[in-house]
């Protein structure tokens, strides 16, 4: 084996700047500190944006992609493979990139041929199914780890199975930043003759500030020259969120404990030549967070290795840096203790000179140069034992290795049939059409749908109107005396029944769940528990088996999140047994179905059976589902080698002893259909099970009897069936609904497949119900 070729070409992946988070600013420093040490190395940046307008990024950024575009992701590879990239240096955090904890870097990582070096920004003691398999996969797909403490590199073993000689330990760099005398820069902030507190970094509620406050009324009233500075932005997310409601909270604070005149917010986010000045004027750096489990703080690193005497609370960065006297470290949210501290350090200059002192000096292990030269040991490590996994050398893929393209999702037919009431139930060609109204039906679809975009990362303004829209509706039709959703109401908003039929109640109690199980809008998840509690017993008076199926996939929505409720629980096996029976009853050897008659939404009875299997350990569920719905599948098939999807006709269905009915073909069927095999696939793991929702899928796109296309990829709209001469014109609300349920359900399984390579069923979290369920609005 020949030599190793020199390193010259690093590519930098992660947030960056000027994006404004901690990730961004490691990612350019450390590329800066590599660029700068090893001037015949070209580092360039490949960044990860969360917006679409990216930002405005400096010459060092050849590529950037989108957070969460998975497609882009596998761009980002093709490039980073073809640009002669001798090294990738990838930054991870769990929220920087999409999909379910992040999952979407491990499709860039596992269609990279280069080696890969890690650094883990967080490593979690206590991580879900899913940041557990992200991090582990990560792990494989990674030459090197590198992480910044001694705890992060015994937790990766010990909770990750990660080798120990796969793992580097990095400290965070720094600046190489002068030792000074704060005293020497107090008059450049007019705090000259005054003792100086400082936090600083991103502002948001579990950064514990509150607490330092609280601390502030003994401290001045020894020291009435204190001033505390509090320095940086509210954090980007919260403001989007919340606006700036914590900051205010602070300040009404510091009024409430009259020490206004003790405090100073400086809300901008600071470079590194004015934080350089800030850090030179504190006397007392403190960092008062409140998450035991920050595994690195690189302000807690600045501020440090800057030479100053650090008061923190013991989350675990700081009880590794600060350990044997080189910092303070008092109880989490203990202000008392805060005061105490602060007052003996101000009170005793030998003991905080020496705290100084020490910290400067080690600190100089910590700067960026030599940082720079530890990453390119690493690099060079990386590049002599690439990975545990086999790196591809192709370069071109064939269309067998290549997933499914999938259309993108538009939703500007849906919008234009929504208006501040719901959803429309009907159009005229593309047009909505005013005279039929709305109904629960199709509001409850389209809240699913929506809800559906939201766990695709596509959690737009416009979705959540939308979102809230639908869910509005919703709680308008439920009428509390009867436990019952209404269904049809008119354009002038009139109830047109009292009650709405069974299949209305199993489709709201469905959407209600899928509220439950997948948004994560906690008022959302609040409202939708409480109404499906009250709207879930009746169901046991209901005589549909659709029905009884819809409210079944509900209760399995609803049990991602709460999955310890017992209603719940007994009306799934009461509803289930029933669906077993109604089977057993009715299926022969050559009628494998439910009634004798196949009629609408069929796929759905199969699927809740498989759910059972899955979910509620019922291996005679699991078989009847899985039996069943191979006999639909087959059912709804045209003959010959090239078969493609052809669903029940809803102009005379399919009876026991008759033929089935091709025409008309309604896109409801496709997506039943879809659901059920996606289903089997994720409980089996058998292949044939996602050639089958494909072949389903493909319907909408034209591969079926009259082969034209179904659905419109420019709006998003969907046509309302197949007749036997032509495609139906008319857009509806169901039939779009299906197909964007259809397409989400489908991206959601190809995003699963890039990154994890298998269908990845989740286990449910469990969560206390009452940790949701609010008191019922009076």
């Amino acid at each position: 084996m020949g030599a190793i070729p020199e390193i010259k070409k690093i590519a930098f992946l992660g947030d960056y700047f000027p994006r404004k988070c901690g990730i961004a600013t490691f990612t350019h420093d450390l590329r800066g500190a590599v660029a700068a040490g090893y001037p015949a190395i070209d580092c360039f940046v490949a960044p990860v944006s969360d917006r679409a307008e990216g930002y405005d990024y400096g010459p060092e950024v050849r590529f950037e992609f989108s957070e969460n575009d998975l497609d882009s992701y596998i761009r980002t590879a093709e490039y980073l493979n073809f640009s002669g990239t001798d090294v990738v240096c990838l930054q991870h955090e769990y929220g920087i990139f999409g999909g379910p904890a992040g999952s979407f870097i491990l499709a860039l990582l596992r269609d990279l041929r280069i080696p890969v070096v890690t650094t883990l920004h967080t490593v979690l003691e206590k991580p879900s199914a899913e940041q557990r398999r992200v991090l582990q996969e990560l792990a494989l797909l990674s030459s090197r780890l590198v992480v910044m403490s001694e705890r992060g590199r015994r937790m990766l073993r010990e909770i990750y199975d990660v080798p120990e000689k796969k793992i580097d330990l990095i400290p965070h760099g720094i600046p190489d930043m002068p030792f000074t005398d704060p005293n020497f820069l107090k008059d450049q902030f007019q705090v000259e003759g005054k003792q100086v507190l400082l936090t600083f970094g991103l502002l948001s509620p579990n950064k514990g500030i509150e607490y330092v406050l609280r601390a502030l009324p003994e401290v001045v009233r020894q020291f009435p020259n204190l001033v505390y500075i509090v320095l940086g932005a509210t954090h980007p997310n919260l403001v989007r969120d919340h606006g700036e409601i914590y900051r205010l909270s602070l300040e009404r604070l510091a009024a409430d404990l009259g020490i206004t005149r003790h405090v100073s917010f400086y809300n901008r986010f600071v470079e590194l030549d004015e934080l350089t000045d800030f850090l030179g004027v504190a006397d007392l750096y403190i960092t008062p967070y409140l998450n035991p489990a920050q595994i690195t703080s690189g302000t807690l690193a600045y501020a440090y290795g800057g030479g100053k005497a650090v008061i923190s609370t013991p989350y675990w960065h700081a009880e590794e840096l600060l350990a044997d006297g080189k910092g303070v470290l008092v109880p989490f949210a203990d202000s008392e203790a805060i005061a105490r501290e602060v007052v003996a350090l101000l009170r005793d200059d030998k003991r905080r000179h020496a705290m100084r002192k020490a910290a400067y000096v080690e600190g100089r292990g910590m700067i960026w140069e030599r940082a720079a030269h530890r990453y390119m040991a690493s690099f060079e490590r990386a590049r002599s034992h690439p990975t545990s996994q086999p790196i591809r050398r192709m370069g071109v893929r064939t269309l067998d290795e290549k997933r499914l393209e999938l259309p993108a999702l538009r939703l500007d037919h849906l919008a234009a049939m929504s208006d501040s009431t719901g959803l429309l139930q009907h159009a005229i060609y593309s047009l909505p059409d005013y005279a039929h109204g709305y109904c629960t039906d199709d509001n409850a679809r389209a809240l699913i749908a929506t809800l559906m975009l939201e766990e695709l990362e596509l959690d737009l303004p416009e979705v959540r109107r939308l979102t809230d829209t639908y869910a509005s509706f919703m709680q308008y039709a439920f009428d509390p005396g009867a436990r019952r959703f209404r269904n049809f109401m008119s354009y002038d908003r009139k109830w047109l029944e009292a009650s709405g039929s069974e299949d209305s109640q199993g489709r709201a109690l469905w959407a209600l769940g899928t509220c439950v199980g997948r948004s994560r809008r906690s008022d959302l998840q609040s409202w939708a528990a409480q109404l499906f509690e009250r709207a879930l017993p009746p169901l046991l008076d209901t005589t549909s088996p659709r029905t009884w199926a819809f409210a079944l996939l509900g209760i399995y929505e609803y049990f991602r999140r709460l999955n310890g409720d017992r209603m719940a629980a007994q009306i799934r096996d009461v509803l289930t047994q029933r669906l077993i029976d109604l089977y057993e009853a009715n299926a022969s050897e050559k009628w494998g179905w439910f009634e004798d008659t196949v009629s609408y939404d069929n796929a759905r009875l199969s699927q809740v059976l498989i759910l059972s299997g899955r979910w509620a350990d019922n291996p005679k569920a699991f078989e009847i589902g899985l039996k069943s719905l191979r006999w639909l599948v087959d059912v709804q098939k045209s003959p010959g080698q090239m078969a493609h999807f052809r669903p029940i006709g809803s102009e005379g269905f399919y009876k026991r002893g008759g033929k089935p009915a091709l025409f008309d073909q309604q896109p409801v069927e496709a997506l039943a259909t879809i659901s059920a095999c996606l289903e089997a696939y994720r409980s089996t793991n058998d292949p044939a099970w996602h050639r089958e929702a494909r072949i389903a899928f493909e319907w909408f796109l034209g591969r079926n009897d009259l082969g034209l296309a179904l659905c419109d990829p420019k709006t998003g709209a969907c046509c309302d069936g197949l007749h036997i001469d032509r495609v139906n014109q008319n857009r509806g609300a169901e039939s779009t609904l299906s197909y964007l349920i259809s397409l989400s359900e489908m991206k959601l399984l190809e995003n699963n497949l890039k990154a994890f390579h298998e269908p990845l069923p989740l286990p449910p979290v469990p969560v206390p119900v009452a940790a949701l369920i609010l008191s019922t609005p009076s």
